[in-house]
């Protein structure tokens, strides 16, 4: 990992330390200040853990709390990639450090199938959501582009490798996973 990715990892860990230490109704908001500065310069990322899959999306864990009270994992989407649509069932914020992204927020319907539950929101470089089971965390989500990567920088309110979520179809059916991570790729010398 160079020197430049872990102090930048560093910074944002030592904010959202102190953050989540006194957690109160204006955590995300807090939160996200943080995590927009460090995904408003695309300058510190190590290559290992921006490396796309040709089938996949991956998710490259960047930092684990001891006390598992969060994470953060870097989110690499190639071409045209995208999530099932899925919960989180904790906390999070997700901030677009290259390329777009497209968000889909899902809600349940009387019937119990999943709607949309507004228009999807475009995600751009330097931008930062939250998501939370108390307003809504079932979503899908895309890179907005057909021909290059993008990049986002998550946190969670877990140790989101580990956590039993779901993944759904849209008649609102869903399937247990625990997403786990992918290794750092090797990066040539």
């Amino acid at each position: 990992m160079s020197e430049r990715h872990a102090r930048a990892i560093d910074r944002l860990v030592a904010a959202i330390e102190a953050i989540v230490a006194t957690p109160d109704d204006a955590l995300l908001p807090r939160l996200a200040e943080p995590l927009a500065a460090l995904v408003s310069r695309d300058d510190w990322i190590d290559p290992a853990f921006a490396a796309p899959d040709p089938e996949r999306y991956r998710q490259y864990l960047l930092y684990r709390d001891p006390a598992e009270r969060f994470s953060v994992v870097s989110f690499v989407w190639g071409p045209g990639q995208a999530t099932p649509i899925h919960d989180h069932r904790v906390w999070g914020l997700v901030g677009v450090l290259r390329g777009a992204e497209i968000d889909q927020r899902y809600a349940p319907a009387a019937d119990g199938s999943l709607a949309p539950a507004a228009a999807p929101t475009r995600l751009e470089a330097g931008d930062v959501a939250t998501l939370s089971p108390a307003t809504g965390d079932i979503h899908r989500v895309a890179n907005a582009h057909a021909d290059r990567v993008s990049i986002s920088i998550h946190v969670y309110g877990a140790d989101i490798g580990r956590v039993e979520r779901a993944t759904y179809d849209e008649a609102g059916a869903s399937r247990p996973f625990i997403s786990g991570y992918t290794e750092p790729a090797p990066v040539p010398a």
